[in-house]
């Protein structure tokens, strides 16, 4: 079985140099916010040993690349969001793998060059989330998920130490979707490389992550007339909805081999990066004798060297084979050259960061206690197309940025406090004169009464560069070209966590400017007036009794002043369910039903031609029913199932069929009744 590994993880090496897909999160070198845990809202954590029930044969954690604390595994049965990519809050297009926006408020905080496109950004395995483990044992996980309509989720995870002080860890996902509706599939690829080198003497550290995503959607532009789902004046034929006609695309429905990439009418973004970290540390040496014959070195760091070089690449295309050119006249006023038409469009970019960092460590028995100061090079080229009517001659522009960071950490070693403070400020280049400024202090005031975090965040940024007259994605030629300003957004926000009564509280206060918006589908503007928006969280588990409990995610959201943001007021998520192993001492069971609400509210268009979402201020939207879902999930062991029955909301009485869909977004139906069956199973070797 070790030999079979080794030859798989060789292989994997050996295809991953040829690949030439383009990276995935915005920009190497900025921090997210802070990785501060909160609460697991079931009230504990789930640990590999439970899991696989090998407590004394296996021990394995894991860390991130900018925290050097280990962590081991938590997994909430109940949360199924956890297994696949996209958060309750966001809403898709109507399929899973489509475009997606979330119902809360979330500005782009990364100050810097910044692409601008996002809305895909959840099924994106990035760099920031890569783990570095270290395991006695080979460890794998296969997940497999089909759902209606020949739906398929595919995860394959595999990790072992080559030695004590190396280890290796491949991941590859898919997700592959026909969808309910026409010219909605999806085929996304992803893959992820990470190695760990660590020398004997503790001094010298190596990162390796190389990340790929391949994200294949097709887009319809929304259903021609909301008309054709209603029960009551349902045309022959569109109980069925693939034959319901859309706005954009063939008439056909998506392919369900999972197979086959080809979609005729969509995006196509690849992305990926390739990244190395090194890390040379100054300090004294110690050690633990465990015996006469067992010796494990110590090492306390109190200067470190780092330097970082990290390569990303983006490709972003949109294409239409049978594109029609009413709909391209009439929502973004390009004039093709035939009534049903041939129409491309691209973006390509490069960029190559250089950085340099030094750590200092005041204590050094805490490792998790250091101020760093660093430099960083960015050079970036862009290639756009020269005229986005008729797909002619490319060019290319080059710019550069040189930034300049800093960051104090402390997590003290009684775990009452937590600080961290980070800064980076660009000094010359594309974007100079962005910066991104944030402090976050954690306490634990005592058991009984729990944590509290309170925390600041500044960020001035040029707009991403898909305000760029340059871009092949900007399309705006009603007006003269705007001056855009940088956007400057804080935000103050605060956490109230208290896990013996399984409460979490949280609440940001923004404060914006300059906002940079569409305002149609092809139209781009910029907000004249600073407006503020107030949101406020809760979670709680209310236990109900006999293992039955009442999960609750509450958010509040007030947009205050004349800014082109709408949100709704109210958003919420509930399960009602029983969490328990019903006597069985090696089985874990949660089920019940979930629901999924929020108030009416203008809730953004999208626009496919440019993979945005865009403010509108005429139409509201609202639920006809909330999202509700029956849920059936369990463990035994290292296997777990997961059994869902979804959009149960859709079923109407009379017709007797699940046509009473919700639509969410303009144009874009949710689907009627899908069921998806999920099985997640880990192996030790």
């Amino acid at each position: 079985m070790l030999r079979i590994c080794n030859i798989f993880i060789g292989t994997l090496l050996l295809l991953t140099c040829f690949v030439n897909t383009a990276k995935a999160q915005n920009n190497l070198f900025q921090k997210a916010q802070g990785r501060f845990s909160g609460m697991s809202m079931s009230g504990g954590g789930d640990s590999i040993a439970h899991r696989t029930g090998l407590e004394d044969s296996i021990t394995i954690r894991f860390r991130f690349l900018d925290t050097a604390r280990l962590r081991n595994f938590d997994s909430v049965l109940y949360d199924f969001t956890q297994k696949i990519p996209g958060p309750w809050h966001h809403i898709s297009l109507g399929n899973f793998g489509t475009a997606t926006r979330s119902l809360l408020f979330n500005p782009e905080m990364i100050a810097g060059w910044d692409h601008g496109f996002h809305a895909y950004d959840v099924y994106n395995l990035t760099v920031s989330d890569a783990r570095f483990y270290n395991t006695t044992r080979p460890y794998a996980e296969i997940n497999y998920m089909l759902g209606s309509r020949s739906e398929q989720f595919i995860r394959l995870m595999h990790t072992q130490n080559r030695g004590p002080n190396w280890n290796m860890a491949f991941e590859y996902r898919l997700i592959n979707s026909p969808g309910a509706f026409q010219n909605q599939n999806t085929n996304h690829n992803n893959y992820r490389f990470t190695s760990w080198y660590k020398t004997k003497d503790l001094r010298y550290q190596n990162f390796i992550v190389i990340v790929g995503n391949k994200l294949r959607s097709g887009e319809n532009g929304g259903i021609k007339d909301n008309s054709y789902l209603s029960s009551d004046s349902l045309p022959a034929g569109y109980d069925e909805r693939a034959n319901i006609p859309t706005k954009v695309g063939p008439d056909q429905p998506g392919s369900r081999n999972f197979f086959s990439t080809v979609i005729p009418t969509g995006t196509a973004y690849t992305n990926a990066t390739y990244m190395m970290r090194q890390q040379y540390d100054v300090g004294q040496k110690d050690s633990i004798v465990v015996n006469d014959s067992t010796v494990i070195p110590l090492f306390y760091p109190r200067l470190r060297l780092e330097h970082t070089i990290g390569l990303s690449t983006y490709h972003y295309r949109f294409q239409d084979v049978a594109a029609d050119a009413n709909y391209y006249k009439n929502y973004y006023g390009i004039n093709l050259r035939q009534a049903v038409d041939t129409f491309r469009n691209r973006e390509h970019w490069k960029d190559l960061t250089n950085d340099f960092s030094i750590y200092t460590f005041p204590d050094a028995k805490n490792p998790q206690q250091f101020l760093k100061l660093g430099a960083s090079f960015q050079s970036l080229k862009g290639e756009f197309l020269d005229s986005i009517y008729y797909n002619d001659s490319a060019f290319s522009k080059n710019y550069y940025n040189f930034f300049v960071h800093g960051e104090y950490r402390n997590r003290t070693r009684n775990q009452k406090w937590d600080i961290e403070a980070l800064g980076n400020f660009y000094v010359g280049g594309f974007n100079a004169g962005d910066y991104n400024a944030y402090i976050s202090l954690q306490r634990l005031i005592s058991r009984q009464i729990g944590y509290l975090e309170l925390g600041f965040q500044n960020t001035n940024r040029t707009p991403s560069y898909v305000f760029n007259t340059n871009s092949s994605y900007y399309l705006d030629t009603t007006s003269s070209p705007i001056n855009f300003k940088k956007e400057n957004t804080s935000i103050l926000f605060a956490s109230f966590t208290q896990p013996k009564l399984r409460l979490k509280l949280s609440g940001k206060y923004f404060v914006v400017t300059n906002y940079a918006y569409y305002k149609s589908y092809f139209e781009v503007d910029q907000a004249r007036t600073l407006f503020n928006l107030l949101q406020v969280q809760a979670e709680k588990i209310f236990k109900i009794g006999g293992g039955w409990n009442w999960k609750t995610w509450i958010v509040l959201q007030q947009r205050l002043g004349d800014g082109p943001v709408n949100v709704p007021l109210l958003s919420t998520r509930n399960q009602i369910g029983y969490d328990g192993n019903l006597g069985f001492k090696n089985l874990r069971i949660s089920f019940g039903a979930e629901l999924r609400y929020f108030t009416d509210y203008k809730a953004p268009n999208y626009s496919p031609l440019l993979g945005q979402y865009t403010y509108q201020n005429e139409s509201n939207v609202s639920l006809r029913r909330p999202d509700i879902n029956g849920y059936l999930h369990f463990r035994i062991k290292s296997f777990s199932a997961y059994v869902r029955a979804e959009n149960l909301n859709a079923l109407d009485v009379t017709a007797g069929g699940f046509t009473k869909n919700n639509v969410p977004t303009l144009d874009y139906p949710y689907p009627g009744l899908q069921i998806r069956v999920g099985i997640f199973w880990s192996f030790v070797d």
